[in-house]
């Protein structure tokens, strides 16, 4: 059905569609002090929308609402319709807490009382 409608409308209909899955995604992508939401995300690339595309390159860190999933070096690579994929050379999971240094008991306790 879309091969009859006229090239404007097609048009419209791919930045309506491309706006509607940017809203209601919580994946962004910061790069600097900018925030820019994201179309999609897969394991070896992410995509956005192409008027926000110019702005990023290099090191992002890319988030799930307020909690911090990975830290990326990204490289734009082609453009898919409204939206410019992004590819991966460096996607690195960021740690829930800090490192270990010692070895952690299965039956230590979680917490100790203070003595009084």
């Amino acid at each position: 059905m879309i091969e009859f409608l006229p090239k404007d409308i097609e048009d419209g209909l791919a930045k309506a569609r491309l706006k509607a899955a940017s809203k209601k995604t919580r994946l962004r992508v910061q790069s600097g002090e900018d925030m820019i939401p994201l179309v999609r995300l897969t394991s070896s690339n992410f995509a956005i929308e192409r008027e926000l595309a110019p702005r990023l390159r290099g090191l992002v860190d890319i988030y799930d609402g307020s909690r911090h999933l990975y830290q990326a070096l990204v490289v734009a690579t082609s453009f898919d319709g409204e939206a410019v994929v992004f590819e991966f050379k460096r996607n690195t999971a960021t740690a829930k807490g800090p490192a270990l240094d010692f070895v952690q008991e299965e039956d230590a306790p979680v917490a100790l009382l203070p003595s009084h």
